[in-house]
């Protein structure tokens, strides 16, 4: 899994193909402890970078529990 993010805060997930057959079988991806602790400090470097990149209109956007979201 690679995390490419950029300079408009917006960020690509890529799986690779075995992890697509992975999900394709299994419906989901296991992390073991190692993993999940890597995947977090993943998280948290992209919500960084998010908070230095967003525009200032996008910064003020705040999101509800019911609050709609639309993805491409």
């Amino acid at each position: 899994m690679e995390f490419r993010q950029y300079k408009n805060g917006s960020c690509d997930i890529i799986f690779s193909w075995k992890e697509r057959i992975i999900l394709l079988k299994k419906g989901k991806l296991h992390l073991a402890p190692e993993a999940i602790k890597h995947f977090g400090n993943h998280l948290v470097k992209i919500v960084a970078d998010w908070q230095i990149n967003f525009n200032k209109d996008l910064e003020q956007q705040l999101t509800k529990v019911d609050t709609k979201i639309n993805t491409k």
